[in-house]
């Protein structure tokens, strides 16, 4: 049964693994936008640091699973933001690092909306270990462990564009500008595999709606496009009640339907939970995708509050 779903897995993924590589998934998304868009360093006009852990297809061996921590701050020139990201992306045979600082830079555009514009510098390490593919398997079954990739390392460089007012907002990103080849060719167990990394294109907007005195929704999209991969489009809305207590629903384009729950615990510290049912075939093969992330958050020194953004 591993042996079938580890070739389950790799079926399905080849198409893109095949082709390009693909940067971690979020389901929530709207809570973790630093790690995709350096111009969103500082936008929050507090020390914000995020812990997010996501375990992808559970039941699946070799299934992805992802591990984010990050931070970001306002300068004391409050048009300048600092933000630092650590990735570990873990799926079948591959384990990459990404270890970024966001630098980003913000103008007023009028009274009550910004535009910042970001930078991304970074290091990425990968390490490629074809036994992992069947390690209770002796035989040869294609795999040249002289092909194996150990500790590359590849510089990155990224840029990004954000808008926002008190309640909207609306970002563009190419996290990734550095194609990077990590070999041009391996037949695994007969299947043709090639790694490199492609340019990931990220669109992402929000509104905050006031649906009454203590609710409001939040409605979010998230486009990725890559080459040699399908686009990938995610829809979310969110309610928050009383600014405290959050639920809402996602859909992920032809891939997967997500629950989402929240608490504000206290003025600083944010929790979250996302839940993903695959619409797939995989569906039949694993019991989901569990995501938890913490948020805290520092009080400005300038007037003591925690501003109440909603994004």
């Amino acid at each position: 049964m591993k042996k079938i779903s580890i070739l389950i897995l790799f079926a399905l993924l080849t198409a893109s693994m095949s082709y390009s590589q693909q940067d971690a998934q979020y389901t929530q998304y709207m809570y973790n936008t630093v790690s995709v868009n350096p111009a969103y360093a500082g936008s929050r006009d507090v020390l914000s640091l995020t812990g997010l852990y996501r375990t992808q297809w559970v039941g699946l061996r070799g299934a992805p699973r992802t591990f984010t921590i990050s931070g970001h701050s306002p300068l004391k020139n409050e048009k300048l933001g600092l933000g630092i990201s650590l990735v570990r992306d873990e799926i079948w045979v591959q384990d990459e690092t990404y270890l970024d600082i966001d630098f980003s830079y913000t103008i007023n555009t009028s009274a009550d909306a910004k535009l910042a514009f970001g930078l991304k510098a970074g290091a990425h390490l990968i390490n490629i270990d074809f036994s992992k593919a069947n390690p209770e398997d002796d035989s040869d079954d294609g795999f040249d462990p002289l092909n194996n990739v150990d500790n590359r390392f590849s510089p990155n460089v990224g840029f990004g564009l954000y808008y926002y007012t008190d309640n909207f907002y609306i970002g563009y990103s190419a996290p990734t500008l550095l194609r990077t080849k990590y070999y041009e060719d391996q037949n695994v167990g007969n299947i043709s595999y090639l790694s490199r990394d492609n340019i990931n294109h990220y669109l992402i907007a929000g509104y905050v709606f006031d649906v009454s005195e203590t609710t409001k929704l939040k409605p979010a999209v998230l486009f990725k496009a890559v080459e040699g991969a399908p686009l990938q489009a995610d829809l979310s809305a969110n309610l928050l009640f009383n600014e405290k207590f959050t639920v809402g629903l996602a859909y992920r384009w032809s891939a997967a339907l997500s629950g989402m729950i929240g608490f504000q615990v206290s003025e600083g510290l944010m929790i979250g939970y996302g839940y993903d049912w695959e619409t797939t075939e995989l569906n039949n093969y694993n019991s989901g995708s569990h995501e938890i992330f913490l948020r805290w958050e520092f009080k400005s020194s300038k007037d003591g509050i925690i501003s109440p953004r909603f994004f």
